[in-house]
């Protein structure tokens, strides 16, 4: 038992811990996104609140009365009828209309619910365009030059098989304010 202890207990965390920083040290780090000072400014991961105008949206966090609060990782467990869910709809789909009252698409489903674990750090591509025109006026770039940035932060499925097409809505902004900077 003492040997299987130490084994388990200590050798095998301690290599696999080693094997993870040598291996895939950003990813065992928790995939932070930093500054060129070294700052982090968050993790790619986890997903991030962004309600300003001129920046894209991510989905809604259900972590409580924390948003994006990764250590109450859950989905909000609420069912289609219920009046909690319909109004926490209702409020989103608002708040998308006063922020960009001509647009009269159709909004995309992730921008008006949370995630299963509400963490989630990507929108769909469907939910980026949605909200192109928006962030075009308010920012005073082309929507051509927002389009690129979308398709350039979309990820694919994962071997190309599993899941659906992202885009990283923390890295997308990043760049955004990027862009805005240099000109």
């Amino acid at each position: 038992m003492i040997v299987l202890s130490i084994l388990t207990g200590i050798l095998y965390p301690f290599v696999m811990t080693g094997a993870s920083q040598v291996l895939f040290s950003r990813q065992a780090n928790g995939s932070l996104i930093a500054t060129s000072d070294g700052k982090p400014l968050g993790s790619s991961l986890i997903g991030q609140p962004f309600d300003d105008p001129k920046y894209f949206w991510s989905r809604l966090s259900a972590t409580g009365l924390a948003a994006y609060n990764a250590s109450n990782s859950s989905g909000s467990n609420l069912g289609p009828t219920n009046p909690a869910l319909i109004q926490e709809i209702q409020g989103r789909i608002d708040a998308l209309h006063k922020a960009d009252p001509s647009n009269k698409d159709s909004i995309p489903v992730d921008l008006v619910t949370s995630s299963a674990s509400g963490l989630d750090p990507h929108i769909t591509s469907a939910a980026a365009q949605y909200q192109v025109k928006r962030i075009a006026r308010v920012r005073g770039i082309s929507e051509s030059t927002l389009q690129e940035l979308i398709q350039k932060h979309t990820q694919g499925r994962f071997l190309r098989l599993l899941g659906e097409p992202g885009v990283n809505v923390l890295e997308l902004n990043l760049e955004l304010d990027g862009i805005q900077a240099r000109s």
